[in-house]
């Protein structure tokens, strides 16, 4: 495989199912605390550095060839919210269809077996980055990126925000998503020696409130 895999796999138009989820945008749009570009930029900050991180230290780990079943039960313990780890499975479902037809692999397979529902999505990234040749660092920017980039085009849908404005928050975020992928493929080397507890446990309460609350509406745009 070459590095360009990277490419396809990050790719919005890569169909893992992920132009569904906002990331917590519609119930933070809907609690006036996104508004607009610069709220919309701190936003996706406070995620990439919280949920972004742990997600993407997960990948990282299971790219590297720690177990993804254990990776699996880290994922769960990491997620209080049963809205979340409801939707993190569902996402985790699809990505697992179209990276077993992007890059069939026997590992790929046997999480769909044991996960016929569908396992965390970060965990199921890490293991396609693996099926596709690429490294812990890889998974960690792969998912880094996916934690800002799918609020941030949510919000362009939920409050007609510019695109060019949406996207220019993104470009500032890099140096973050540069530091978050760093301490992720970090922390997945030091849990090959200090097992998986040792993995980030950062929390975002409001983001665990707000998909409580956001999957008890009768209407809304977007799955989670």
């Amino acid at each position: 495989m070459t590095r360009a895999a990277l490419l396809v796999l990050a790719d919005g138009r890569f169909p893992a199912g992920g132009h569904a989820h906002s990331g917590g945008a519609e119930a933070a749009v809907k609690a006036g605390r996104i508004t607009g570009a610069a709220s919309l930029e701190e936003f996706c900050r406070g995620r990439l550095h919280t949920t972004g991180l742990v997600s993407a230290s997960l990948a990282a780990a299971v790219a590297l060839g720690l177990d993804p079943v254990s990776l699996d039960e880290a994922a769960d313990a990491r997620t209080p919210s049963p809205a979340l780890r409801t939707a993190a499975r569902r996402l985790g479902r699809q990505l697992m269809r179209a990276a077993r037809a992007a890059w069939p692999h026997p590992e790929l397979d046997a999480l769909a077996q044991r996960f016929p529902k569908g396992s965390h999505q970060p965990v199921v990234l890490g293991l396609t980055a693996r099926a596709a040749g690429l490294g812990p660092a890889d998974a960690a920017y792969c998912s880094a990126y996916e934690s800002v980039s799918g609020p941030a085009t949510a919000t362009v849908r939920l409050l007609s925000l510019d695109p060019f404005d949406a996207t220019a928050g993104l470009a500032r975020l890099a140096d973050d998503i540069d530091r978050v992928a760093t301490a992720a493929a970090e922390a997945a080397a030091r849990a090959v020696t200090e097992g998986v507890d040792s993995l980030p446990a950062a929390s975002a309460p409001l983001l665990e409130v707000g998909a409580e609350a956001h999957a008890a509406w009768a209407v809304r745009l977007f799955a989670s």
